[in-house]
């Protein structure tokens, strides 16, 4: 067996600031390459070519999926892997892979946390290592079943602006022969531009989060502010911080009267399995959120605080704070589901900002609906003295009179009838009376209607578009569209804006509602269409939003599907979601 682990050149850096110089490394990493064979030289455009391949893009993942396979290449690598060791350094956040197909991947299982065997030593003690044979080598913890056989191996570390942020695998080089010393100086080299990539995509990437949370932030605000009850403008909440997060459900809970929190508004496949559900105050993570303390757990469904009937389906989850002013509104959770990807450091800040946001918004709407309702009372009031002293007082006034009249009258007929007259006079006062102590009391708080919700939600979109999608209703919406049939046509009609605005890159969006719509099976029904004139669905693009959509109609009895859209020669995309009236 031939082991060999090699030190790492001493890391360039910038005078002024001490950091570490990408460029500088990079041309030391180059420089090492003098004095060596002609093979050597003679793949230096090679090298070149995939200095230039890697430094192309700006998308975190696809960066890390193009590296690896540059540095398989390269190296002449049948398989070639990236290990992004997490925020603690005492594993793998992620690990990316070439050479492996998705068939074997999913036979595998998990991927390899890095926290023992060889994968766990290069994280423990960062440096290149070189194996002839790494199943021979003391650190190895064997492979898990299924796994393909490897033998030789090159590792390499990943320094981003003088952090490692991961190792650099390769195996089993092509041929059958060992990786020799003009591998590893290549793959160094290619490991330094790697960095320099890595920390663009980084910075890209947090640029374009930080946008992302700010437009849902401001899209919170604007349908939180634009009026309407306090359950709609809970559920907006609840669904831009499933968006923002990538998460497999958004929550929302407030204190609930006999103690603890209960959860009040879901964004979730299936929201009714935890709509009502009240978290009992004996809870740690309760006591900590109405502290005003944010939770983050690792895994939901293991972890002894949340471990419930609710978590089990759940891996890692932040729980937020909603607490603005000194107090505290209640709680905000984005759970991902089990093995799901945990949230990176800057995904908890984001989020916790977007929480403080989202409170405080919460306190100007119900400071507003307050105006609002006071408003309301102050011209009840007012409309109730006027009636009081003014009407009442005129009308008693004119009874006085008619009785007065009755009695001076020597006619019968005329007295009746007089007196008739005073009898209604003080029905009527009595009505008044009624009608007074009734604008004294609190009015009904009575839910939006569809309509409403859905002119809420065109006016949310209209903020990260930068135009109002145009809308046309047919029929009785308010009326004969069922509240279960209504709440999963917002949340279709939120979701297809949402990607109208994320994909579509459009600049005419149009909205019909539909409620005189005929199924195909015969069956009355509402048909929401959302069309536009963007770019279409692309070819081998994401399609869980499309899914989601699906899955929505057909648990109510009903379809969801996409054609041509409004732009020249059918250019854009047309979505049809549409279920029966009552499920």
């Amino acid at each position: 067996m031939s082991l060999q682990q090699s030190q790492e050149p001493p890391e360039a850096r910038d005078p002024a600031s001490g950091t570490p110089d990408p460029m500088e490394a990079a041309t030391h990493a180059t420089r090492s390459l003098h004095g060596l064979s002609t093979e050597l030289t003679a793949r230096v455009p090679q090298l070149l070519e995939a200095m230039r391949s890697v430094g192309t893009g700006l998308e975190l993942h696809s960066t890390l999926d193009r590296i690896c396979e540059t540095a398989a290449e390269l190296a002449e690598a049948r398989y070639a892997a990236i290990g992004v060791v997490d925020t603690e350094g005492r594993g793998l956040s992620d690990f990316v892979t070439f050479g492996i197909g998705s068939e074997v991947a999913r036979r595998i299982g998990h991927r390899p946390d890095g926290k023992r065997g060889l994968l766990g030593a290069l994280i423990s003690h960062a440096g290149t290592v070189r194996l002839a044979d790494l199943t021979k080598d003391p650190r190895s913890a064997g492979f898990p079943p299924h796994h393909p056989p490897m033998k030789t191996f090159l590792g390499v570390p990943i320094r981003v602006q003088g952090e490692i942020f991961g190792n650099l695998y390769l195996a089993e080089k092509n041929g059958g022969g060992e990786f020799n010393d003009y591998d590893v100086h290549m793959v160094r080299v290619l490991a330094t531009e790697a960095g320099i990539a890595i920390g663009n995509a980084r910075l890209y990437e947090a640029a374009t989060q930080r946008e992302r949370w700010i437009d849902g932030s401001v899209a919170v605000t604007t349908a939180l502010l634009s009026g309407g009850d306090a359950d709609d403008a809970l559920a907006v909440v609840a669904e831009q911080a499933r968006r923002l997060a990538d998460s497999s459900a958004g929550i929302v809970m407030l204190p609930a009267e006999e103690g603890g929190m209960e959860i009040v508004a879901v964004s979730a496949d299936d929201p009714a399995t935890s709509l009502g559900v009240v978290i009992p105050a004996e809870s740690p993570v309760v006591a900590k959120l109405l502290e005003g303390e944010p939770v983050f757990v690792d895994d939901a469904a293991s972890d002894p605080r949340t471990v419930s009937r609710l978590t089990s389906r759940y891996g890692p989850c932040m729980m937020l704070p909603l607490h603005s002013g000194g107090r505290v509104l209640g709680a905000l959770v984005t759970p991902r589901g089990r093995g799901g990807r945990p949230f990176s450091e800057a995904e908890r800040t984001l989020a916790t900002q977007f929480a403080s946001q989202a409170a405080l918004a919460l306190m100007m709407a119900e400071a507003q609906r307050d105006r609002e309702r006071l408003a309301v009372f102050e011209d009840r009031d007012r409309i109730a003295r006027d009636l009081h002293d003014l009407v009442i007082q005129r009308l008693f006034a004119t009874g006085m009179m008619l009785e007065g009249a009755a009695r001076r009258s020597m006619v019968p007929e005329v007295r009746d009838g007089v007196g008739k007259a005073v009898d209604e006079l003080d029905v009527t006062i009595q009505e008044i009376r009624t009608a007074i102590f009734a604008l004294q009391q609190g009015p009904a708080e009575a839910p939006s209607g569809l309509r409403t919700r859905v002119l809420r939600e065109i006016n949310m979109a209209a903020v990260p578009l930068g135009f109002k999608p145009s809308h046309r209703f047919l029929g009785p919406i308010d009326t004969v569209v069922g509240e279960l049939v209504g709440k999963n046509l917002i949340a279709a009609l939120r979701e297809a804006l949402s990607n109208a605005f994320r994909h579509a890159d459009a600049s005419r969006i149009e909205v019909v509602l539909d409620c005189t719509a005929t199924l195909p099976d015969g069956r009355r029904g509402v048909r929401l269409e959302v069309a536009d004139d963007g770019v279409g669905i692309t070819e081998g693009g994401r399609r869980s939003g499309l899914r989601n959509l699906r899955r929505r109609a057909e648990s109510l009895g009903g379809t969801s599907t996409y054609g041509p859209g409004i732009g020249e020669n059918g250019g854009g995309t047309s979505l049809v979601w549409q279920a029966p009236l009552q499920p």
